[in-house]
């Protein structure tokens, strides 16, 4: 990540700021972020997840949608999903969606999934607060190259999938290693192990 600005900035500036330059940036803190490209196997992972959440849509009818660029306004901060579902019959309700493509309710966003990188902390730390003091039922954090610490996936480090589950207002996370079937409050005929989604990076 490297900052932009020596400034803080609220929402309307950075969205104001925003170029067009093919570039990822977000809102830490209200401080501008550009985040580090991905890789190819990030990608990988990425698109892997795309497809298979996309399948299950279409499979249970959901009116929810993956949109390919939008954000999520948690307080101070203003994120850009890997994956980002919405649910499209809240959208109306959505202040800031139709000019700024940016969420502010949590029932608009069923389930979101950040595809851990060198700045695991972000994931870990930062946006797992941010969701869960949002109040987002269901947060993935796909850590296919055991990037994060070792209190989260052990000593040695092992790829791990966590599916955080929003109860009494707090993540619980579980942890999916290996051949471990990944268990989704959103999507229960979801048929996909960890093992599957690692190995979509290769």
């Amino acid at each position: 990540m490297t900052q932009i600005l020596s400034k803080l900035v609220t929402f309307e500036e950075f969205i104001e700021w925003l170029p067009n330059d093919g570039k990822r940036y977000e809102l830490h803190k209200r401080v501008i972020v550009e985040m580090p490209p991905p890789t190819g196997k990030h990608e990988n992972v990425t698109g892997f997840l795309t497809v298979q959440i996309g399948f299950q849509l279409l499979q249970m009818g959901l009116p929810y949608r993956i949109p390919k660029t939008a954000f999520v306004k948690t307080g101070d901060s203003t994120y850009s999903p890997d994956v980002l579902l919405v649910n499209h019959h809240n959208l109306a309700n959505e202040p800031l969606w139709e000019k700024q493509s940016t969420v502010i309710q949590p029932e608009s966003v069923p389930l979101v999934i950040e595809v851990v990188s060198t700045n695991w902390r972000d994931d870990y730390h930062d946006k797992f607060g941010d969701y869960e003091e949002m109040g987002i039922l269901e947060y993935w954090i796909v850590d296919y190259a055991a990037l994060g610490g070792k209190k989260f996936i052990g000593n040695p480090k092992q790829p791990t999938i966590f599916v955080c589950q929003l109860i009494d207002g707090e993540y619980q996370m579980n942890p999916f290693t290996g051949n471990s079937p990944i268990v989704s409050p959103t999507f229960p005929q979801l048929n996909l192990t960890a093992k599957q989604i690692f190995d979509s990076a290769l």
